[in-house]
């Protein structure tokens, strides 16, 4: 079991670097803050009874989930809701009602005929069932090497096996996917 001190020791050892690594996903410093301090505080209430060689691979896990979390939390917030302090009154706008009907650019939502809109909702819904049907190692790493872009290396780290596991888990998942989805009739 790691002690307070190896506990407080290890994150301080690891700070600099996952906050560059989550700055470099996110692309924001506030965000990339925030994913550190919350792997940190996961780390120290739900593993503190690891031992400490076990530490840096849990870390870079959570790190890992912690970052997908912030993407899935800024694109659901994004997706369908505006904030509503972004429609300040200004002289210069004239009249402005928010519950007007906004004309969005040509490949916005607002441009899609109903059949366009349901027709990417159902093609997302496919692709999302493929990679869930994945078994869970081939998901892991498929996720890892291309949602959260880390290299293969970085993959293994995070997965604990060898950079030939990720690759192998990795030709499989995309074999796997593009076979499940060609049947279903999408095309690469």
């Amino acid at each position: 079991m790691a002690s307070d001190t190896d506990i407080s020791d290890f994150l301080k050892s690891v700070e600099k670097k996952a906050f560059k690594r989550a700055y470099y996903h996110v692309g924001d410093e506030e965000g990339a803050l925030d994913i550190v301090q919350d792997s940190m505080i996961k780390l120290c209430s739900h593993y503190a009874d690891k031992p400490a060689h076990e530490l840096p691979l849990l870390f870079q896990r959570i790190l890992s989930n912690t970052v997908l979390d912030w993407f899935r939390r800024r694109k659901t917030r994004n997706a369908l809701f505006s904030n509503l302090n972004d429609f300040d009154h200004r002289d210069d706008l004239g009249d402005f009602d928010l519950l007007e009907v906004t004309t969005g650019d040509a490949d916005g939502p607002a441009s899609q005929s109903a059949e366009q809109w349901l027709g990417r909702v159902q093609t997302l819904e496919h692709i999302e069932k493929a990679i869930m049907s994945l078994p869970a190692r081939q998901r892991e790493a498929f996720l890892l090497r291309y949602w959260e872009e880390l290299d293969v290396a970085e993959t293994a780290a995070v997965m604990g096996c060898s950079e030939g596991s990720v690759k192998t888990h990795c030709s499989r998942a995309i074999h796997s996917l593009s076979k499940t989805l060609a049947h279903q009739g999408m095309k690469p």
